[in-house]
C-alpha cells in the first residue's frame, strides 16, 4: 500500500515502524459547536484508513484527541478560547460547552459510521503531560519564559518549515508582526500562555497560572498514548501551517526523533463552488443534512471523491449519491441472509468476485482512492444482477454476499442493511418499487408500470426510466 506523504510529497508504501502494530493519531474536533459537513468528510476518510489498515493485518491504535482548552479564535496565539467564548454566549459553564458539543460530535459520526477511536484524550484532562512537554523544551533551548508566558523559539529548530515548504521570510509573513509580551520573534508560538483573572479555564504550572498553546496539546497526547515517533499523524489541510508545523517542532525539539513517519491531509469542502462558512450563509450541520439525506448516503457521497480532491456539496450531488447507495443496498437486499453454502460459486460469479475484488484492492493499496474501489463495487453489482437474471444459485447468492460485506461494509463501512427511521423506510420501499417497475417494463407489463409510476409520484418521487430497462427514482 502507498499513501502519499505531505512530508516527502510524494506516495510512499506504507510500513510502519513496529510492525505489525501502528500507531495513527487524528487531530480531532475542537467542541464548542454541531459538527458540519467538512468534519464528516475529514473523518469518513481517516476511518476508511483504519478500516483498511485493520484488513491488511494491521493492529492499529487509533487515537483522536478532542480539543476542549487552548483553541484560541484566530487559530494561533490571539483572540478568545473558542470554548470559553461560546461558554458566554449560552450562559453556560465551558466544560458544559464541552461536553454538550462532544456527545453532539459523537451522535454524528456514530450515525456516519465512523468508528470509535481506541482513545480519545481531552485536553483538559492532559495538562500534567503539557507542562512536562513545556519543562523539556525550556531544558533542551527550544523554548523562553517571559512573565508567565512561555514560546517556543523557531529559530532554535532550523528545519521548521519542512512540512509546508515555507522559506523563513514565507514564515515570518504569515506570523502576526506585532511582538508582544516579550516575543523574541514574530515566528516564535506560545507553548503556555499566562491566564487573566477573567479567564475561566486555567491551571498552576511552574509560571503561573495559565492554559496551554493549542499545539502543544497535539504532541502531548500523541506521544502519551503511541510514543515519540508516530507511523500516522493526519488532518485538514488548513492544519499544515501552523498547527502541525509547529508540533513537529516542539516534539522533534524535545525527543530529539523523528515525530511523524506519514503525514496524511485531507482536502476541504465547499458548497456550490464556495469555501463553506457562517459569514456566506453556507454553512452545512451534519445534523441538518441528515434531515433530508440518510447518513449512509452521506457517507457514499463522501467516499465518491479521493481524500486529497476538494468535494464540492450540492444537494444535487446528494441526490446521486442516495440513487447510488439504494442500488448497492438493493442488490445486497436481492442476496439475502445467504449464509455460507455448501459448494462454491459458478465460474461467471467466482470470475467477477476476482476481478471486482482485485480492482477494489488496486485502488485502495493507491493512496486510499476510493472513487476506483466504489466503481469496482458498482461494477460487480451491475454484472452481478445481470448474471443472476439468468438464474440464481444458494452459492451464488452466498459468495456475492461475501463479498459485499467485505468491501462496502467491512473495509468502506457502508451499512447497506441500514437502521433507517421511518422516513427512510418508506424511501427504500418506494426503490424497491422502482426496481419492480423496471421488471415490468423489461416485460412489457406497461399499464401495471404506469400505475406503479403514479403511486410514486402521489408519494413525492418521480421515476425516470434509464435506458438499461431500469427505473430510477429522485425526490420531487
Amino acid at each position: 500500500m502507498k499513501l502519499y506523504n505531505s512530508l516527502t510529497r510524494s506516495k510512499d508504501e506504507f510500513v510502519p515502524l513496529n510492525p505489525p502494530h501502528v500507531g495513527v493519531y487524528i487531530c480531532g474536533p475542537t467542541v464548542y459547536s454541531h459538527s458540519h459537513l467538512g468534519h464528516g468528510k475529514t473523518y469518513v476518510s481517516f476511518d476508511v484508513l483504519v478500516r483498511y489498515l485493520r484488513h491488511l493485518g494491521f493492529k492499529v491504535r487509533y487515537i483522536q484527541n478532542i480539543t476542549d482548552v487552548g483553541h484560541l479564535t484566530d487559530d494561533a496565539d490571539s483572540g478568545e478560547d473558542k470554548i470559553e467564548r461560546q461558554a458566554r454566549l449560552e450562559k453556560l459553564e465551558p466544560m458544559e460547552i464541552a461536553e454538550k458539543y462532544a456527545r453532539s460530535y459523537f451522535r454524528d459520526m456514530d450515525a456516519l459510521g465512523v468508528l470509535r477511536p481506541d482513545v480519545s484524550p481531552r485536553a483538559s484532562g492532559h495538562i500534567p503531560e503539557q507542562i512536562e512537554l513545556v519543562r523539556t523544551l525550556l531544558k533542551n533551548g527550544h523554548a523562553y519564559e517571559v512573565d508567565g508566558y512561555v514560546y517556543y523559539s523557531v529559530s532554535s529548530f532550523p528545519e521548521y518549515g519542512k512540512l509546508s515548504g515555507r522559506k523563513p521570510d514565507e514564515l515570518i509573513a504569515g506570523a502576526r508582526v506585532a511582538v508582544d509580551r516579550g516575543k523574541r520573534d514574530p515566528r516564535d508560538f506560545a507553548l503556555w500562555k499566562k491566564a487573566g483573572p477573567d479567564h475561566i479555564l486555567k491551571w498552576n504550572s511552574p509560571w503561573g497560572w495559565g492554559y496551554p498553546g493549542w499545539h502543544l496539546e497535539c504532541s502531548a497526547m500523541s506521544m502519551r498514548y503511541i510514543g515519540d515517533t508516530l507511523d500516522i499523524h493526519g488532518g485538514g489541510l488548513e492544519n499544515i501551517f501552523p498547527h502541525h508545523e509547529s508540533e513537529i517542532a516542539q516534539s522533534e525539539g524535545a525527543t530529539g526523533r523523528q515525530f511523524v513517519r506519514f503525514w496524511l491531509h485531507n482536502n476541504m469542502l465547499t458548497v456550490d463552488g464556495q469555501k463553506m462558512g457562517k459569514s456566506l450563509g453556507n454553512f452545512k450541520l451534519l445534523r441538518d443534512v441528515f434531515e433530508k439525506f440518510q447518513p449512509m448516503v452521506v457517507r457514499l457521497y463522501i467516499l465518491r471523491s479521493h481524500y486529497r480532491s476538494q468535494l464540492d456539496f450540492t444537494d444535487e450531488a446528494l441526490e446521486s449519491a442516495r440513487s447510488g447507495f439504494h442500488r448497492l443496498a438493493a442488490f445486497r437486499r436481492r442476496l439475502g441472509d445467504a449464509g455460507v453454502a455448501e459448494g462454491g460459486p459458478s465460474e461467471e460469479v467466482e470470475a467477477l468476485i476476482s476481478s471486482a475484488e482485485t480492482e477494489f484492492f488496486k485502488a485502495m493499496d493507491d493512496d486510499l482512492n476510493t472513487p476506483g474501489a466504489l466503481a469496482a463495487i458498482f461494477d460487480m453489482v451491475r454484472a452481478g444482477n445481470s448474471l443472476l437474471d439468468g438464474g440464481e444459485t444458494p452459492e451464488d447468492l452466498s459468495a456475492l454476499a461475501g463479498s459485499m460485506d467485505l468491501l462496502a461494509e467491512e473495509i468502506l463501512g457502508l451499512d447497506l442493511a441500514g437502521h433507517s427511521s421511518s422516513s427512510e423506510s418508506v424511501e427504500g420501499l418506494c426503490h424497491v418499487l422502482a426496481e419492480t417497475r423496471g421488471v415490468l417494463r423489461k416485460n412489457r407489463l406497461f399499464e401495471a408500470a404506469d400505475r406503479m409510476r403514479d403511486s410514486l409520484e402521489g408519494v413525492g418521487y418521480t421515476a425516470r426510466d434509464l435506458p438499461d430497462g431500469r427505473s430510477e427514482i429522485t425526490r420531487k
